[in-house]
């Protein structure tokens, strides 16, 4: 099998991933160099350390297309054109309309196969980017039918020096799995935040950190969603519609529950009971930290003013316990300047914790 080596790379438009892909490629000491249409967006990601503006005096080895899906297929075509790398991939959320796009331009699909990073934030831009947004974080390749070993093994290596997990899978295939885990969830998270839009500010006052969590998605980019959501519909809104007979079940459910027939509100109870822990079920499918299956955590939660350098001195306090901290999460409180701090830690570690932050002055809630 051929192995790949990469030395040089070009990102093709400066946004949140391709500058955070630029950003991996420099840590491991790969030389990027940067190219937008927007020329202030690459200087900004030149000013970051993600590569160079100036443009490559020989052909690299992977172009990086990170622009919106409807445009891969145009960008690849010119930079295919200009012979600008050996190998290309891309970044785009969705796969087989674009794999199209690159086959009705007539791309040489020999050496280029799409990807996939599943990371991303709820804001975009070049300032925005990290380096480390990939670590450990699944990465699906679609390889086309005629892609190259050589080709596939370099996006590999690019995966690989970005810290994430490689995926192979089928165009068509990769869209009704992202329907599924991200674009779906993204238009149920943006119809519960709509609702907030005519709330009267008390209701919204009562916010907590499941509705935090829940629309946290809901605040990205529109018309960045507009150009995924365009490129997946047909996947999306069949999974809308098992969706929403699931939803009429529920509220079915809910409806029986609030009647006065003792039948029916027996009826009700077990049709919403086998749905929520339906739920559960499904929600521990998701794998946890470093891909394992989640595991139990349990938390010791502290209250932590909003004075500079609190964070940093409530994880100094921790460490003292010599336990790992497994996650960490920040409740801010409406209307004053505090907040919760979950800490979570294995199983049967919270005394030493507790211990920890008592003789730290911490006060545990």
């Amino acid at each position: 099998m051929d192995v790949a080596v990469m030395h040089s790379a070009l990102v093709i438009g400066t946004g949140l991933m391709g500058t955070s892909v630029a950003l991996a490629l420099r840590a491991r000491g790969v030389t990027v160099y940067l190219r937008d249409v927007d020329s202030a967006a690459a200087r900004t990601a030149a000013s970051l350390g993600a590569g160079t503006v100036q443009p490559p005096t020989e052909t690299v080895d992977l172009a990086i297309v990170a622009v919106p899906p409807p445009l891969v297929g145009k960008v690849l075509a010119d930079a295919q054109g200009r012979h600008l790398a050996r190998h290309y991939t891309d970044v785009a959320s969705v796969k087989a309309e674009t794999q199209h796009d690159v086959v009705d331009l007539r791309c040489d699909t020999s050496c280029y196969i799409g990807g996939h990073p599943m990371a991303g934030a709820s804001r975009s831009g070049p300032l925005k980017a990290r380096g480390d947004l990939f670590e450990g974080r699944s990465w699906a390749l679609t390889p086309t039918a005629d892609t190259d070993t050589e080709t596939l093994n370099m996006a590999l290596e690019l995966v690989t020096l970005c810290g994430a997990v490689p995926v192979l899978m089928e165009a068509a295939v990769h869209d009704r799995a992202v329907a599924l885990v991200s674009h779906a969830p993204h238009v149920v998270a943006s119809l519960v935040a709509m609702r907030l839009e005519s709330a009267e500010e008390r209701e919204v006052s009562l916010a907590g950190p499941g509705l935090r969590d829940l629309t946290r998605i809901a605040e990205a980019d529109a018309q960045l969603w507009l150009d995924i959501l365009g490129g997946n519909a047909a996947a999306v809104a069949d999974l809308l519609d098992e969706l929403g007979a699931d939803l009429s079940e529920m509220v079915a459910g809910l409806r029986a529950m609030a009647a006065t027939d003792e039948a029916k509100r027996s009826s009700g109870t077990k049709t919403v009971g086998t749905m929520l822990r339906r739920g559960m079920s499904g929600r521990s499918r998701i794998s946890g930290k470093h891909g394992r299956q989640p595991e139990r955590f349990e938390s010791v939660t502290v209250l932590i003013g909003d004075q500079q350098g609190e964070l940093a001195r409530l994880l100094t306090d921790a460490d003292r316990a010599d336990v790992n901290i497994e996650d960490i999460r920040i409740e801010h409180a409406t209307g004053r300047q505090a907040g919760l701090v979950h800490v979570s830690v294995a199983p049967g570690m919270t005394a030493p914790l507790r211990e920890a932050l008592r003789t730290g002055g911490w006060h545990e809630r």
